[in-house]
């Protein structure tokens, strides 16, 4: 725009402008007052803009590019509720420490304190689930004020942060000569680990009777793969991969020990975190699912992370990749292999195929409803190798970890690190707009149990109006973790209200969620056989252009088998 010979810009204008200066490409969120002039400004300057259902799913969404391509996407959102719903995926992106940028609108300045329209208290409350939270404090500080929240997004140990922006900002003019833009922010510094570390850790691994690598997301956001598989070629370690580590050495590699898991932690004497936190997922790194004298060496990018739970015999500190390479120099100078004849292996390779058939028998099941096994079972013989594998529920996700391979770096997302129930659809629509920017021929299957998919369901129709060619496979039990049956829920209700007779884990027997997929255009199955559910999947995974919803109906009572350890009660994600 321009009044008296000179060049003005909105704020809206200015804030997509330094957005893109940023390398930003992609933002999510659900437009309306003050921001949307936002969104149609960002779309002016190439940023894509993807209209969500819920500011949830796009904060999930945002989050995903930012674990995919190493820059944060923006999640854009209404002032107050509109926040407050987006606060979900601000926690789970800190907690999985994936870079995310939250742009939210709030009230006018000269309303402060005055009871506006969804006026709250937002930069405070963006603190406590965010790595930075600021207001600028006028137009002209803006683009420093979103160089300084990308940079801090991808530097250190990623994470969310948020900008909140004045609704009278939006539409307020500025003389564009006054406007300091700022240079995108150089990429992340690479540090390495002290050399006397590197050492001592290298010493500890060659002495080691049993040792075991255990391969992190975080490895995976590194870009480690080449180096981290350099490492297990070299040295013949046996390796478990994390959920979302999966792939960045492909699980058919010869010494992925994921089928021997449990014993694989039990009983190492030597365990190699690269990228992966003693946390929940990896049971605090304590008996009774470690050994009490187990020696933990921790790579890790945040010195904060070093020690936590188990005291670490050495502490490499500095970024995954990098560090990897100083462990892969100090064994090609001592030529040091771990043999292949050992008893740990031995016992490892005999787990693995106990489990193998165990599962294997319970995957090649005849009866009818089907059990989860076989639904995986012949999902796997279908699924394209490369594909972005989206998985969430309960069993779903579980038993989908250990029968659903990867192949491929970056490839599976999940619950992650927070648990979260509901990501599902938001990481597919995240991961097929990558897709089909970076790899047009990549599928993205989201796989998810009927609970979880109730979370996001209605991202369907923004997944059909997008024409993002997503294949979502329900595996449905008619329940959170269990259900009932069609017939044993008439006989539940015979007693009284649902409310009071059936359990809080039950749902609706038979729902038809793949109408949901039809109503807005897509394809819908509804497969209660393997042979159903083989045609099913056949015409969706050769459907380029049109996304499908398979709703697989198993036993409501089917379950995980038998685990080895009376104490593996615990879902192990």
């Amino acid at each position: 725009m321009a009044l008296d010979g000179a060049e003005w810009l909105s704020g809206a204008q200015l804030i997509a402008e330094a957005l893109k200066a940023q390398n930003i490409e992609y933002m999510f969120g659900i437009v309306g007052i003050p921001v949307t002039e936002i969104a149609i400004a960002a779309q002016a300057t190439g940023i894509r803009y993807v209209g969500m259902r819920n500011e949830q799913a796009a904060c999930y969404a945002a989050s995903t590019v930012g674990y995919l391509t190493g820059r944060p996407g923006v999640c854009l959102v209404v002032s107050g509720p509109g926040l407050i719903h987006a606060l979900g995926g601000m926690a789970n992106a800190n907690m999985n420490c994936w870079p995310l940028l939250v742009i939210g609108g709030s009230s006018d300045r000269n309303q402060d304190t005055m009871g506006a329209f969804q006026e709250f208290p937002q930069v405070e409350a963006c603190r406590l689930y965010s790595k930075f939270s600021a207001r600028p404090s006028s137009l002209e500080t803006i683009p420093t004020i979103i160089e300084k929240a990308v940079r801090t997004s991808i530097y250190g140990r990623p994470g969310a942060c948020y900008i909140d922006i004045p609704g009278d900002f939006v539409n307020l003019q500025i003389n564009k000569n006054s406007v300091k833009y700022v240079e995108c922010c150089l990429p992340p510094p690479v540090s390495l680990a002290e050399h006397s570390a590197v050492s001592a850790a290298a010493s500890v691994i060659s002495h080691s009777r049993q040792p075991l690598l255990i391969i992190g997301k975080g490895a995976a956001y590194s870009r480690a793969e080449d180096s981290i598989r350099r490492l297990v070629d070299q040295c013949e370690l046996p390796f478990l991969p994390t959920p979302m580590g999966k792939g960045v050495v492909p699980d058919n590699h010869p010494n992925c020990v994921a089928a021997a898991r449990s014993r694989a932690l039990l009983h190492a004497d030597v365990i190699v975190l690269l990228g992966a936190r003693l946390n929940w997922i990896l049971h605090f790194g304590l008996p009774p699912r470690f050994r009490p004298d187990v020696k933990v060496i921790q790579v890790d990018i945040c010195a904060e992370e070093l020690g936590n739970n188990v005291r670490p015999v050495a502490t490499l500190l500095g970024d995954i990749n990098a560090v990897t390479k100083q462990l892969l120099e100090e064994f090609s100078r001592s030529l040091w292999k771990y043999p292949s004849d050992t008893e740990w292996w031995k016992r490892l390779r005999e787990t693995i195929k106990n489990n193998e058939e165990k599962a294997q028998a319970l995957a090649l099941q005849k009866s009818l409803p089907m059990n989860y096994y076989t639904v995986f079972h012949h999902v796997k013989k279908l699924l394209p190798k490369d594909c972005f594998l989206v998985s969430e529920g309960a069993n779903t996700m579980d038993i989908g970890r250990t029968m659903l391979p990867n192949n491929y770096p970056r490839h599976r997302l999940d619950a992650g690190t927070f648990g979260t129930m509901g990501v599902g659809l938001g990481f597919a629509i995240a991961a097929a707009m990558v897709a089909k920017d970076r790899t047009p021929n990549k599928q993205v299957v989201c796989v998810e149990g009927d609970s979880a998919f109730g979370f996001s369901g209605m991202e369907v129709e923004t997944i059909c109006r997008y024409k993002l060619p997503i294949l979502i496979i329900i595996v449905n039990n008619n329940g959170i973790y269990s259900g009932l049956d069609a017939d044993s829920w008439k006989e539940i209700l015979k007693f009284g209200e649902p409310s009071t007779c059936a359990l809080p884990n039950f749902l609706l027997p038979n729902s038809h969620y793949e109408q949901v997929m039809s109503a807005f255009g897509g394809k819908g199955y509804f497969v209660k056989t393997p042979e159903e559910l083989q045609n099913a999947l056949k015409a969706s995974l050769e459907e380029k252009q049109v996304p499908s919803l398979i709703n697989v109906m198993i036993d409501p009572l089917s379950a995980r088998k038998q685990q080895d350890f009376p104490w593996l009660t615990r879902s192990n994600m």
